[in-house]
């Protein structure tokens, strides 16, 4: 969203708060909050574990930083069919720092009580729980499973949506199709930009069992990456300009198609999402990624598994390229930017809900990299080995 935009959807938000203040039969607001203060440890130095988009993770000495967050979000109702959302998010970032962001900033038009249309900033429905994937306390795991959400980066797109819902029997489908762009930091030093995004998502509900379908579309650029601009250049000037054609990814064509399931019946929880990244630059690499979790719930104790796991569904070495001479250097630079992160986890955890609006999590996961370091951040040279991920936190809102 550009400044003058975001500008003018705040002020409207904030004007619409003080007009609902001084009229009691006017417009009405609500402000709510949710927020997790949690605890990260590894159990080895030699590499950091972090979420997407975080440039630093943890070691062996717990940080607050990778599960910690606080959001703040507001709603002004100006009448039946017009309203608008802003939410604010507190976390580490892509700047190795603690930083504020504007996620949500958008306005509501309710055509009628089946159909409406948002313009503004808003959650990219990628995932099957997009929309409150940063709320801990909406999800039964400490923080959803990184085999299947670091596959997409940016929470949020500028731009419009249209909404509907209709009930058909006992089943409730919502469908959702918005257009926008996104600019999201990988790193302090670079960002993806999806220009212009495309998203579909349909989600059908029946009692206890929620079945949902999504896909993506972009144009997919990464900006400001000394590194890769680097390689690109050196590709070049030794005459291997297709290498680098195949590694640009300047307006490429990019695609995330994904489906989720799932059940909360009779205490037994299951939760699951399958997915396929394409795209048609080898920079980013094709993947296949999944997770299942699977839960029962002991009154207010919820113990918890969950498996998930990531494929490269091409090539993880570029064929034809030196591997002897002056140029195997080069030709190992190349080889590690076509290889996806793969790895395996299986984790298990605890959720208790001690009180109303808060609950308690216990997770351990262990993380199993192949052919590489996996995810994992400022890894040790020639580091594979299975790492053991501990976390404790409280999940609030209010």
């Amino acid at each position: 969203m550009n400044k003058p935009l975001r500008l003018a959807m705040v002020s409207a938000i904030l004007a619409a708060f003080c007009m609902s203040s001084h009229a009691a039969d006017g417009p009405t607001f609500t402000i709510s909050g949710f927020g997790t203060a949690a605890l990260t440890a590894t159990d080895t130095d030699d590499i950091e574990f972090a979420r997407p988009n975080q440039q630093a993770g943890v070691g062996k000495s717990p940080r607050p930083g990778v599960d910690s967050n606080l959001g703040i979000q507001g709603m002004a109702k100006m009448n039946d069919w017009l309203s608008f959302t802003v939410q604010g998010l507190a976390r580490k970032n892509a700047r190795d720092a603690w930083g504020a962001e504007l996620a949500w900033a958008f306005a509501k038009f309710k055509v009628n009580d089946e159909l409406s249309v948002r313009v503004g900033r808003m959650g990219m429905p990628v995932y099957m729980i997009s929309d409150f994937r940063q709320v801990g306390y909406a999800n039964t795991m400490i923080r959803p499973p990184t085999e299947v959400y670091r596959q997409v980066n940016g929470d949020s797109f500028d731009g419009v949506d249209l909404v509907y819902q209709h009930s058909f029997g006992d089943t409730t489908v919502t469908a959702q199709a918005g257009i926008g762009n996104v600019s999201a930091k990988i790193t302090d030093d670079n960002r993806v930009k999806y220009k212009p995004a495309t998203m579909v998502h349909i989600v059908a509900e029946n009692g206890p069992f929620t079945f949902r379908v999504g896909r993506a579309d972009a144009k997919v650029t990464i900006e400001d990456s000394e590194q890769l601009e680097g390689l690109l250049a050196t590709l070049r000037r030794v005459g291997l300009s297709q290498v680098a054609n195949d590694l640009s990814i300047t307006d490429v064509d990019g695609s995330f198609t994904s489906a989720g399931f799932t059940m909360d019946y009779k205490n037994f929880l299951v939760q699951t999402e399958y997915a396929i990244r394409r795209t048609d630059s080898r920079i980013v690499p094709d993947t296949n990624s999944y997770y299942a979790m699977f839960g029962y719930r002991f009154g207010k104790i919820t113990p918890y598994y969950f498996y998930g796991d990531t494929k490269q569904d091409n090539a993880r070495t570029y064929a034809g390229l030196p591997t002897t001479g002056p140029l195997a250097p080069l030709t190992a630079g190349v080889n590690g930017v076509v290889k996806a992160a793969q790895q395996s986890t299986n984790a298990i955890g605890v959720r208790w809900d001690f009180a109303k609006s808060a609950a308690l999590k216990v997770q351990v996961d262990r993380i199993k990299p192949r052919d590489g370091a996996g995810t994992f951040l400022r890894a040790k040279p020639g580091f594979s080995d299975t790492v053991n991920v501990y976390a404790a936190g409280i999940d609030f809102v209010f």
